[in-house]
């Protein structure tokens, strides 16, 4: 069955671009150029996801995500990535604390919007699979390293037992230095690990994230010093 996007943005000649690409990968979408008029659609015809611009007339893009996060499943449940040109960290620390998976600024790749797009809709299909089959495949197992706990499943990490927001993209780069604690993973090693559909960024993207990634985890304990930097060989998850 055909998945559908839906984009929200007051810019029209977005709209078109980020359509055309999305139907030539074989989505459907549906293009709406203020969160009123979209919030409106969801609750009638529910979307697979949503790309918000989060500066927008009548309603922002903010607001639009917290309307539908009050809302019933699917529309209450459905991803969501915020693509604004907006670039300040305190609008990316709201827009994902208010419930948005990934965070892209413009000027962006359209080719790694896709990615990104089919990543999170990828996660979203394991999460659904495990739960039908009661999470006994490998994918579904917890990730346990010392204080921290990954349950990729759900899309959830702990440390000390608090919950860490992370998106899809900083959830696989942790994963990867994770799943081998000690070994040391060159940016390329992580941008494969990351990005999919040979979504071509330069291998410093890494550094961004990982920097996010260790502000995200010592807001909830500011001892946290499990990813070690490797200078100009890259990065590893601390043995225990």
């Amino acid at each position: 069955m055909t998945q559908t996007i839906a984009l929200v943005d007051d810019d029209r000649n977005i709209l078109t671009s980020v359509s055309i690409a999305l139907q030539a990968e074989g989505f459907g979408t549906r293009v709406y150029t203020d969160g009123a008029a979209a919030l409106r659609a969801f609750a009638d015809n529910p979307p697979d996801l949503g790309v918000f611009d989060i500066k927008m007339p009548q309603m922002d893009g903010l607001e639009l995500l917290g309307h539908v996060r009050d809302m019933d499943p699917p529309v209450g449940t459905m991803p969501v990535i915020f693509l604004t040109s907006k670039d300040d960290e305190l609008d990316e620390a709201e827009g994902l604390s208010a419930g948005a998976d990934d965070y892209i600024t413009k000027p962006f790749s359209q080719r790694l919007l896709i990615a990104r797009i089919k990543a999170i809709l990828r996660r979203q299909e394991l999460e659904r699979s495990n739960g039908d089959n009661g999470g006994g495949e490998e994918e579904g197992k917890l990730v346990t390293r010392g204080r921290l706990e990954m349950d990729p499943a759900r899309h959830k990490v702990a440390w000390d037992g608090k919950p860490v927001t992370l998106t899809v993209t900083e959830f696989l780069i942790l994963d990867s230095l994770a799943q081998r604690p000690g070994v040391v993973k060159s940016r390329n090693q992580l941008l494969d690990a990351a990005y999919h559909d040979d979504v071509f960024v330069d291998d410093r993207t890494i550094d961004s994230h990982i920097k996010r990634i260790r502000r995200k985890f010592r807001a909830v304990a500011d001892d946290f010093d499990a990813i070690e930097t490797l200078y100009g060989v890259g990065y590893r998850f601390g043995e225990e």
